[in-house]
């Protein structure tokens, strides 16, 4: 399997740095208050990265999220492959009301942005930055159902990724 960096080029390495951190990140649950209320615990899951050229691959992640005491706090890890890239990324997220903001990292590439946005009603919308990089990014989660859409104009143009916890 090849390292995603040696398959795209470096801005298609930020968009997915930035994509999958993102995926992962930032979501909302039901049982308890706080943007991050479920969270806590493993998720894995699937779907489709598309690519500029036309091309989509399959995509297999796994996450572990630990919300903070608070339920305002939210680090997470994430591991993620295809058939030809894989990446491990963390992330870091905060609430205030329903605003979210937090940074990320993809540490074997030394990837790094951040992102903002809002978080209600079981759904996320966020802003992603990184150096010569931007995605608009909707997270929706039901229950122990979380969706991911992310939109890019970059190499990565798209990704949607359904999660289960468990």
């Amino acid at each position: 399997m090849k390292t995603f960096g040696s398959c795209l080029s470096g801005r298609a390495i930020k968009a997915a740095g930035v994509g999958a951190a993102l995926l992962f990140s930032v979501s909302t649950g039901h049982a308890q208050s706080g943007p991050f209320a479920g969270m806590d615990g493993n998720w894995s899951g699937n779907g489709t990265v598309a690519l500029s050229d036309g091309t989509t691959e399959r995509i297999r992640c796994k996450a572990e999220y630990k919300v903070n005491g608070t339920g305002l706090g939210l680090k997470q890890s994430l591991k993620c492959a295809s058939d030809s890239y894989k990446f491990d990324l963390t992330s870091d997220v905060t609430s205030q009301g329903d605003r979210i903001s937090g940074n990320w990292s993809e540490a074997s590439r030394n990837v790094f942005g951040n992102l903002q946005g809002t978080a209600g009603g079981g759904q996320i919308q966020v802003f992603v930055e990184a150096n010569g990089f931007a995605a608009n990014l909707t997270v929706h989660t039901s229950g122990n159902k979380q969706t991911v859409q992310i939109d890019s104009k970059g190499e990565i143009r798209g990704v949607n990724i359904t999660m289960v916890k468990g």
